[in-house]
């Protein structure tokens, strides 16, 4: 299918990997599918682009690329509504706030990672409750 997005003009999507957000993004609760992009096979990031919307897309990236120590235990729950059976299908992205005029500002949210299920193209933004995770992590911190 073709999708007309403001950020990457027209692209053609493969419906197949159109995943359906069960646990939506927080604040954007009515935006169910999305897709991973990847315009520059150079860059650490990705994009997370609504098909829904085609004026939404946020840039992502996984931590596992970076050398933070990250573990993220998922609670039943989620296992359950993203019917997870294998944990190698689970891809695990973050979104990131790259602020325009300084980019070595950028912070990555940890506390709500999104989880990906490769297998079921399942998706949703999980809150990691007690785990002492920020929101707004420095990408750059020891620069």
């Amino acid at each position: 299918m073709k999708l007309e997005t403001l950020r990457f003009g027209e692209i053609d999507v493969d419906e197949k990997r159109i995943f359906d957000f069960v646990m939506p993004i927080i604040g954007f609760d009515v935006l169910k599918k999305f897709i991973i992009l990847e315009p520059n096979k150079d860059s650490l990031f990705k994009w997370l682009q609504s098909i829904e919307d085609p004026a939404l897309a946020f840039p992502i990236i996984s931590v596992s690329t970076l050398n933070f120590d990250y573990t993220i235990d998922l609670p039943d729950n989620v296992v359950e509504a993203l019917k997870i059976q294998n944990v190698d299908s689970i891809l695990v992205m973050n979104i990131t706030s790259i602020p325009q005029d300084d980019p070595k500002g950028t912070t990555i949210n940890l506390l709500a990672p999104l989880i990906f299920n490769l297998d079921s193209q399942m998706a949703g933004q999980v809150v990691l409750s007690g785990s002492g995770y920020n929101i707004s992590y420095p990408m750059f911190k020891n620069q």
